[in-house]
């Protein structure tokens, strides 16, 4: 046991490790809002686990591409819609992580805990972002739901990545700016840590999370203690 009651960080990738902030000025480049980012992404988020709730499963460049269509339908774009999208779609890919991010990963590191990620989107989108940061080294295993068949929130892919780490749930701590994750880890056995960035209110409905933080940098310090 690394730390208090925790073995492994499990991560997860799009918003909580990486900065979507930029995405908002791909839209801008198009000729569309950049207020639109949102939207889309929201949009692409509900259709995985729409897909997930009827039994199926897709992949998030898939969903994100197509969701990205349905958004940009109507507006005056600069450019074709095919090239739009792949502008947009590429920059997801060119994403960089929070500043948070590799201090507090290493901070992790140092005390003996394993990391991993789990991430909606692909295993290759999630080692390219910490490739690019310099951390990938820090983490064990790179985990993606398109490996369990089953996007989070579903209890199958938190219980993919206990197997895939060959521990019980109750000894990882899912990481998280998602309340809907949070609250899914929460359910399927595993301790869970809200990194509320913007202090945004959590939601009566969710379970609550063994820990909140204002970053990645304040979770260090709370593992340290051992509270987590």
């Amino acid at each position: 046991m690394a730390s208090g009651g925790t073995d492994v960080v499990v991560f997860d990738v799009n918003e909580t490790l990486s900065d979507l902030a930029p995405i908002a000025a791909r839209f801008a480049d198009v000729g569309a809002p950049g207020h639109l980012a949102k939207l889309w992404f929201a949009a692409l988020l509900r259709d995985g686990f729409a897909l997930t709730a009827a039994g199926a499963c897709e992949r998030f460049a898939v969903l994100g591409e197509q969701a990205l269509r349905v958004v940009l339908h109507g507006v005056e774009l600069d450019r074709p819609l095919d090239e739009a999208v792949d502008h947009v779609m590429t920059g997801f890919g060119e994403l960089d992580v929070h500043p948070d991010v590799p201090g507090a990963v290493r901070a992790l590191r140092a005390r003996g805990l394993r990391l991993v990620t789990l991430s909606n989107g692909a295993a290759e989108v999630a080692q390219g972002l910490l490739q690019r940061a310099g951390l990938a080294g820090e983490f064990e295993r790179i985990l993606s739901v398109e490996d369990a068949r089953a996007w989070k929130p579903d209890p199958r892919s938190y219980a993919y990545a206990a197997r895939e780490c060959g521990l019980p749930p109750e000894r990882m701590l899912l990481v998280a700016a998602h309340p809907w994750d949070v609250d899914g880890a929460a359910r399927a056995g595993l301790r869970t840590a809200f990194v509320n960035r913007q202090g945004v209110p959590y939601p009566v409905w969710a379970r609550p999370a063994t820990v909140t933080v204002a970053s990645l940098t304040q979770l260090a310090t709370v593992i340290a203690t051992g509270t987590a």
